[in-house]
């Protein structure tokens, strides 16, 4: 049961990873825009500080150091957090669906529409996947073929190229 569900949220988020990856752009986002405003407060902090460090004897100086090198340590985890965030993501979209080729076609001349198709998914490597479907009017197969470094090993119908071919940006 742990593996279908692991299966299932495979599945999911493969169906489903341009949203996922425009999530995490999002967020990416989101934390660059936090840790522009913290430096935005901190600069503040410091423009402060140097209007107080000419008007004052020091008496509230220690308390207003103390704060100041405090919310520094904050962005600092903050920078350090997010560059581990970015390490993470460059990671993912390094194995992601890249490059995406689809053909339609009409297999049989009694089925009469184009509901057979190949798709070609393949990562920043070239390495992934050529599915084919084929339509009939009694029964539907679907094949699935491997690619390495844009080619595979095994037979690929003219449609099968033709995706491979869309999905690495050639003309065919």
């Amino acid at each position: 049961m742990n593996t279908e569900i692991t299966e299932e949220i495979r599945i999911l988020i493969i169906n489903n990873l341009p949203y996922v990856i425009l999530g995490i752009t999002a967020l990416i986002i989101v934390a660059l825009i936090i840790f522009i405003s913290l430096n935005i407060k901190i600069e503040k902090l410091n423009k402060r500080y140097r209007k107080m460090m000419r008007g004052m004897e020091g008496s509230n100086l220690e308390q207003l150091l103390m704060t100041n090198v405090e919310e520094v340590r904050q962005a600092l985890n903050t920078v350090a957090r997010l560059s581990e965030d970015v390490k993470r993501l460059e990671e993912v979209c390094r194995q992601s669906i890249q490059h995406v080729g689809i053909v339609r076609f009409n297999a049989f001349a009694d089925t009469g529409s184009d509901l057979s198709f190949a798709i070609a998914l393949l990562d920043r490597k070239k390495n992934g996947i050529i599915i084919s479907s084929i339509y009939g009017r009694n029964e539907s197969r679907i094949y699935a073929k491997p690619v390495q470094a844009g080619e595979s090993t095994y037979y690929l119908s003219g449609e099968e190229k033709e995706a491979l071919h869309k999905a690495l940006g050639k003309s065919s």
